[in-house]
């Protein structure tokens, strides 16, 4: 017998033990949650596993907290375990799985952002654009390294080759940025402002690049007491960095703060690195993401020898009148990834801003306008539609960096459910970090049954943990799970360790008696 058949085996046999002791291993339960109260079957392999559940949510390390947990078959339909689970929980990135979820019920996994490179001058004449470049914006969050093998740039790259191939050697009017597909709520009401500098803070935009960031490479000076050294991805072209970290002695441990002041592009570098230590890379988040994008454009026309006489503009600082995009000369598009991809690259490492560009999405095609209330609106009518009651769900961002989304476990094991049997369940399933393999959950539950085969999405902010997704039972059954906790005050690697232990019991689960 291999290792692993008779570590199934050896499972097996100890649950059908617990199962044919029943009652008498002495679990400990709370008032009115007998198996007689809760309606189990004392002699069944699904008593013993809520026997076991019972037991694991009563962890006195959460005595102050609160769980919201539902587990249930997805092939016969069966309700393992309920905690309540019609309480309203702060999902953390478990709205991520909402988001992603009406994404693909609505657009398709096939679906394509699109911008568009345009001119006002309609003739270009001798190589020259006789007025403004004009980008199109769509929402696409796909201008990232990520997407294009580390490169943010290179759907820049192609537009320059393109215009070179048009013969265009000169602008001489402006670059505009129109970001109006989206409305100019770039920052959610209940986000806390201590953090809208960071990466996970960054605002949404009809235009994006560089996941709306600033890549920072430091690194320390030649001498003891020279101010660090910074290279940045885009190039420095944007935004006034105010750098005071200095060089330190070897032995001395290396502490940077990288600080963006609120509303401003102003970006303050202090603290220190020692002499001859590794690099350190930092990301900051910067404010208004339209001109960020048509900046950085303009200084890669420049470097590729196009001449550009004007400024960069965002459209909201002009005469909207004076632009109709329907009337210019198309010049170039760029089509992102499929959304497949993007969905994967928002619930694997649990990306913020390209979750909150899929809501507005959502918004601004099936709403009266991109933003963050239409595209709730359209979740919630995805909801309603597959059957699940949307009563008390709400969500601010498409993110859940917001303390004030609002979700029931039942809710969310309504949606796993849905997802399951609708036709796009191939493409929703693979973009769930997989327990021990990647994501955020790859260095969890390793050498155990659930590696490798819980797909799950996690959640947090502070005093808010979730973990959410579907996991095979030794019977090969699939089940949905959701497991909320709120306001707990012991580490998160507690509630981790719990979530885990919960996710292994469910791996080994099986029905037969023994």
């Amino acid at each position: 017998m291999r290792p692993r058949q008779f570590h199934r085996f050896f499972i097996a046999c100890l649950i059908g033990l617990s199962t044919l002791l029943g009652g008498c291993a002495g679990i400990p339960r709370p008032a009115g949650t007998t198996d007689k109260a809760r309606g189990y079957d004392p002699a069944s392999p699904v008593s013993a596993l809520r026997a076991e559940l019972d037991e694991i949510f009563q962890d006195p390390s959460f005595h102050n907290a609160y769980w919201g947990v539902a587990i249930k078959s997805l092939d016969n339909g069966q309700v393992l375990f309920t905690l309540n689970d019609t309480k309203g929980f702060i999902p953390a990135s478990n709205m991520k799985m909402y988001t992603t979820a009406a994404g693909l019920a609505r657009l398709g996994p096939e679906f394509r952002y699109e911008t568009r490179l345009l001119s006002t001058d309609p003739d270009l004449q001798d190589g020259v654009i006789d007025g403004d470049l004009y980008v199109l914006g769509s929402g696409d969050p796909s201008f990232a390294g990520r997407f294009h093998e580390g490169d943010p740039l290179a759907p820049f790259a192609g537009w320059i080759d393109t215009l070179k191939a048009l013969g265009i050697q000169e602008i001489q009017g402006d670059i505009v940025g129109d970001d109006d597909v989206f409305d100019d709520e770039h920052i959610p009401e209940s986000w806390y402002y201590t953090y809208l500098s960071e990466w996970y803070a960054a605002e949404s935009g009809g235009l994006c690049l560089n996941d709306n960031c600033c890549t920072i490479t430091l690194s320390p000076g030649a001498q003891i007491g020279d101010l660090v050294q910074i290279d940045t991805v885009p190039p420095a072209v944007y935004g006034e960095f105010i750098i005071t970290a200095t060089t330190a002695p070897e032995d001395t441990r290396a502490r940077i703060r990288v600080l963006r002041r609120i509303d401003t592009n102003l970006v303050q570098i202090d603290g220190r690195l020692p002499q001859g230590g590794q690099e350190v890379v930092e990301e900051v988040s910067v404010h208004n993401t339209t001109l960020f994008f048509v900046t950085v454009l303009k200084d890669a026309l420049q470097k590729a020898g196009i001449t550009v006489s004007g400024q960069p503009r965002d459209i909201d600082d002009l005469d909207k009148s004076r632009f109709e995009p329907d009337r210019m000369k198309l010049l170039a598009r760029y089509q992102s990834p499929p959304l497949s991809e993007i969905i994967r690259a928002i619930n694997k490492p649990s990306q913020n801003l390209y979750a909150d560009q899929l809501l507005k999405t959502l918004g601004a095609r099936f709403g009266e306008e991109g933003s963050f209330s239409e595209g709730y609106q359209v979740v919630k009518e995805f909801l309603d539609e597959s059957g699940i009651d949307s009563n008390g769900f709400f969500m601010i961002d498409g993110s859940g960096l917001g303390r004030i989304d609002l979700v029931q476990p039942r809710q969310t094991l309504g949606l796993l459910e849905t997802m399951h049997r609708h036709p796009n369940a191939s493409f929703y399933y693979e973009s769930l970090p997989i327990a021990g393999v990647d994501g955020t959950i790859r260095r969890r539950m390793k050498g155990t049954l659930a590696e490798g085969n819980v797909h799950a999405k996690t959640g947090y902010i502070n005093r808010a943990r979730s973990l959410s997704g579907y996991v095979t039972t030794l019977d090969g059954e699939r089940l949905a799970f959701c497991m909320m906790v709120n306001n707990y005050t012991v580490p998160t690697s507690l509630a981790n360790r719990l979530q885990d232990q919960v996710c292994e019991r469910l791996a080994n689960f099986t029905r037969k008696r023994f």
